[in-house]
């Protein structure tokens, strides 16, 4: 078993949007991990849809450098609501 690859798993809720990461597990191959995270992660029918994600295949941005690399967005003042002037009498923006 400490040969299976690991494997990440998202679970999404009956009242939930998106998927969100309910946890890992070792399996042979996609569908036996996707067999054992529904088991493992959904025994309470809490979902509705199920991934599982070689967690070999994910790429994460390094917490070292989370200044430098999300800087980028910082220069762009069009997306934050500051940047424009809410007319008098709007409301719920």
């Amino acid at each position: 078993m400490s040969d299976w690859p690991l494997w990440e798993v998202f679970v999404r809720a009956r009242r939930g949007l998106s998927h969100v990461h309910a946890g890992s597990l070792h399996a042979p191959d996609a569908e036996m991990a996707l067999r054992n995270a529904r088991d493992l992660y959904t025994r309470r029918q809490e979902g509705v849809s199920v991934w599982v994600v070689p967690a070999a295949q994910i790429t994460a941005s390094s917490p070292d450098e989370r200044d430098a690399f999300f800087d980028p967005a910082a220069d762009k003042v069009y997306r934050h609501p500051t940047f424009y002037d809410v007319p008098e009498g709007v409301q719920h923006l």
